[in-house]
């Protein structure tokens, strides 16, 4: 069997991210935002597994921003959406996102492997700590006061049910199982690689003791060196090695004037402010995403790409920044879009060349 996706040999590795929600990362009310039909996106996995992305990873949202247009009410689940599209594309990462106090374990276990064995082992799952109160309303929990203590269970209880073959007890503060135990095992008989995604100390803490790869956002390029480091101390204290990744949304264009028009016509002058104050001032409230400055400052941010980092140019502009995140230590990022059918196929044409110019990817 080959190697997993995500242990390829391309040295700076692209996602393509939110595309099972509709708007994608954005709180823009543009027409031609992105509707999360899924016809389209189909289609959309199928350009980007052409073309060698090497992940697909999907957000993990139950209830929506209200405003205009109430972005992300519409939604896929994640588990049954990586499923769908493994029948579709052939050589693409699948991932999967869990807010881990809305899905217990054992069924994670079962469902993490079914992806696996539906796509080939090229599962993935992304774990998330949760930051939304009315969504953990909706399930009729509370919100967890050490998510990451909860989420150290969760995971060691997944790799356990894989790694053991006769059912087992468990006994911890949030799960107690009698004669847990699950089969079919992920194809590879281990378990898939795991995202955390995380921007605080404990969510870092976390990564270095149970993931594979963290996945976090920054202010800047440089800045995120600190991130980078941090992991690197906290791993080699657990004796493993965790790599860093980002997030971005992008605008590319032919021109860097075009692409900055763009980006301040669908995040400034038709953002959906009644929703971007639900999502930043509940979001500021209840998770540590991003630092206070990042909040306070970066508005243009939220509206374009849920705060991560933006991408705006021409595609040398953006191949020149990948290729700045990579010299700093960053294992890859993933991409985002208004459209992602309309978009991703210039970002490909025109991006993923020159990162293999530049030896980023083969």
């Amino acid at each position: 069997m080959t190697d997993h996706p995500m242990q390829n040999a391309n040295r700076f590795k692209l996602g393509v991210f939110s595309a099972n929600a509709d708007g994608g990362l954005t709180v823009t009310t543009v027409p031609e935002r992105w509707p999360a039909r899924w016809s389209e996106v189909v289609q959309a996995a199928q350009i980007a597994d052409r073309a060698g992305i090497d992940f697909f990873l999907p957000i993990a949202r139950w209830k929506g921003y209200g405003g205009e247009l109430n972005s992300r009410q519409h939604s896929y689940e994640t588990f049954t959406y990586a499923a769908a599209l493994s029948g579709v594309t052939e050589r693409i990462a699948l991932f999967s996102t869990v807010h881990v106090p809305m899905v217990h374990p054992v069924f994670a276990a079962k469902a993490l492997a079914t992806v696996d064995q539906a796509s080939n082992g090229r599962a993935g799952v992304n774990i998330v700590a949760g930051w939304n109160p009315d969504e953990f309303a909706m399930f009729g929990i509370d919100k967890v006061d050490a998510p990451y203590d909860q989420a150290g269970e969760w995971i060691d209880i997944i790799t356990r049910l894989y790694a053991e073959d006769a059912p087992f007890d468990y006994e911890g503060t949030y799960y107690q199982l009698r004669g847990a135990a699950t089969a079919p095992k992920p194809v590879r008989g281990t378990r898939p690689p795991v995202l955390n995604a995380a921007f605080s100390p404990p969510g870092r803490a976390f990564a270095a003791q149970h993931a594979d790869f963290l996945f976090t956002t920054f202010k800047s390029i440089e800045a995120g060196r600190a991130t980078i480091d941090d992991i690197a101390a906290r791993s080699a204290q657990t004796g493993r090695q965790v790599g860093v990744y980002t997030t971005t949304h992008v605008v590319c264009r032919s021109s860097r004037a075009e692409a900055e028009d763009y980006y301040e016509h669908y995040a400034v002058t038709m953002a959906d402010n009644a929703a971007l104050d639900y999502m930043i001032g509940t979001q500021s409230a209840n998770a540590s995403n991003h630092d206070e400055e990042t909040y306070r400052l970066r508005r243009k941010w939220f509206a374009g790409g849920a705060g991560t980092y933006p991408l705006i140019g021409t595609p040398e502009d953006i191949a020149e920044q990948m290729v700045e995140m990579s010299r700093a230590g960053f294992a890859g990022t993933t991409v985002s879009f208004v459209n992602f059918l309309n978009e991703l196929p210039y970002f490909c044409e025109g991006v993923l060349p020159l990162l293999q110019r530049a030896g980023l990817r083969g």
